[in-house]
């Protein structure tokens, strides 16, 4: 069918409804543009083309019926850190290169009740850990999109860059991602589409492979607002098997798209201006986004968030205590590949030491380190103390104002090859996004422009929380002021 890969999540839900089209056909062009195009991009690392047409045949059945949920026949992609019963789960790690899941993760299972189509399990940074995608046990994913001036490879953002490239690319409808301290909306800023990190305990975490239990967080990704709004209310809801679990009504999302920004305050954090690596483009992008908002009715405030200095820091301590404990249970006897050795300390260390990359060895190293006796007073326990007072400095803003707008990453998306020797520089990519994980509140990420050189630019929304709404409706309006249309150089509607 011509012009298949045009479809929005949203156009194609409603042509399914009407019949104009049926999930198989929708279905088998999206498992072909995936043949076609994957090889290249390495976004998916288990591929489910029987599953995913006997699920669009079910689908074309209900819809036939005029039965089906919202996502009735919607094929998507879902990260590999979600459990999917009976299909391979890896986390992209060696240790659980084999692990076939007995049980469906909440998020997952919502989606299939809502009728969607799963392709495959999704590329990301092993075990959620990165901002690039280079960490995976199964390869590196390359960013559809090219320097208008360069052929080089460029990395699609971490750690949900195969959810970010398959959706920028065309060859799902959306995505599931997970957000710890940006891994939704880095990513998304890097390829050009739209992410949502919602309010923590909006989205249950039962099912989800953990990295830091307090920080992480599952989401939509997909080419606009409107399709993540459509993913976001399938996914959400209260869950009594995860005790962070919120049980509060979930919204109808959609509808917030047509709200509009009349009246809307709108901060702009002046802490987030010092930050070092902030490139000429994004920041006149930024002004843009402001000057979108004033025209479209919201009016601009200056506001302060003293502690954001030490968000990056405070985080990283945190999150990599959490991962080493959270990692603990990997020891190749209750799970994970096991590496027979003479004794059981020795089976340990080798199942550990030949399951783990670098980066995760690195961070568990570095958890434990902050985790142990004569430690934890000085490293961790500071580090929650600094986290509340992040917190705080949100509630405080937001008793004046209602979203803040800011970039989402000091610049687009950088080539495979300049990656930084220094991990540190690696974790300035989440300079931005870190600190509204720490607090727990909402924030998204709309492609807004180009860089210089063709690449995508995205701005960032945080919000109050469990209020996506407000947040969808400003980021529908910058969407609509910034009239971001382009398409990568590697996409399922062009010729390859």
């Amino acid at each position: 069918m011509s012009g298949i890969h045009d479809f929005t999540l949203a156009s194609a839900r409603d042509a399914l409804k009407a019949r104009k089209i049926s999930a198989v056909e929708l279905t088998n062009a999206h498992i072909d543009a995936i043949e076609r195009l994957d090889g290249q991009l390495n976004s998916f690392i288990t591929r489910t083309p029987d599953r995913a047409r006997e699920g669009a045949k079910a689908a074309d059945a209900a819809l036939a019926k005029g039965e089906g949920g919202n996502l009735c026949g919607i094929p998507l992609g879902i990260k590999d850190l979600f459990c999917t019963n009976g299909v391979r789960t890896t986390a992209a790690s060696k240790i659980l290169g084999n692990f076939v899941p007995p049980y469906e993760s909440t998020v997952t299972a919502n989606l299939l009740k809502d009728g969607a189509v799963f392709l495959g399990k999704l590329n990301l940074d092993e075990f959620a850990m990165g901002s690039a995608n280079l960490t995976s046990a199964f390869g590196p994913v390359e960013n559809p999109w090219k320097r208008k001036d360069s052929d080089a490879k460029l990395v699609p953002g971490g750690s949900s860059g195969g959810s970010a490239a398959a959706v920028a690319a065309g060859l799902v409808l959306g995505a599931t991602g997970t957000d710890t301290g940006g891994s939704i909306r880095q990513p998304a800023a890097f390829t050009g589409i739209a992410g949502i990190k919602p309010t923590y305990g909006r989205c249950s975490r039962f099912g989800t492979i953990a990295f830091a239990s307090s920080l992480d967080q599952a989401g939509p990704m997909a080419r606009n607002l409107e399709d993540c709004a459509i993913l976001l209310e399938s996914m959400a809801g209260f869950d009594p098997r995860d005790s962070t679990s919120v049980d509060t009504p979930v919204p109808n999302y959609e509808a917030s798209l047509k709200r509009g920004v009349k009246g809307l305050r709108v901060g702009i954090p002046r802490e987030y201006y010092t930050k070092t690596g902030l490139s000429h483009d994004v920041a006149l992008l930024w002004e843009k986004g402001m000057r979108w908002l004033q025209e479209a009715g919201a009016t601009i405030f200056d506001v302060s968030l003293p502690h954001t200095e030490y968000a990056l820091p405070s985080y990283y301590i945190a999150a990599l205590a959490e991962a080493s404990s959270n990692l603990a249970r990997y020891d190749g006897v209750r799970f994970g590949e096991r590496v027979s050795a003479p004794s059981l300390d020795g089976l340990y260390e080798a199942s550990r030491a030949a399951g783990f990359g670098e980066e995760v060895k690195r961070r568990i190293l570095i958890g434990t380190h902050v985790l142990s006796s004569g430690y934890y007073d000085a490293y961790y326990l500071r580090a929650q103390k600094v986290r509340t007072l992040i917190q705080q400095d949100f509630l405080k803003a937001f008793e004046n104002v209602d979203v803040l707008l800011t970039p989402t990453a000091p610049s687009g998306a950088f080539a495979q090859d300049e990656k930084p020797t220094d991990p540190v520089q690696m974790y300035l990519n989440d300079v931005f996004t870190v600190p509204a994980s720490m607090a727990g509140v909402p924030a998204l990420s709309v492609p807004a422009g180009l860089d210089a050189r063709g690449v995508p630019l995205g701005l960032q929304l945080i919000g109050k929380f469990f209020d996506e709404e407000t947040l969808i409706a400003a980021g529908h309006a910058i969407e609509q002021a910034a009239a971001f249309h382009h398409r990568p150089t590697l996409h399922a509607g062009v010729s390859a």
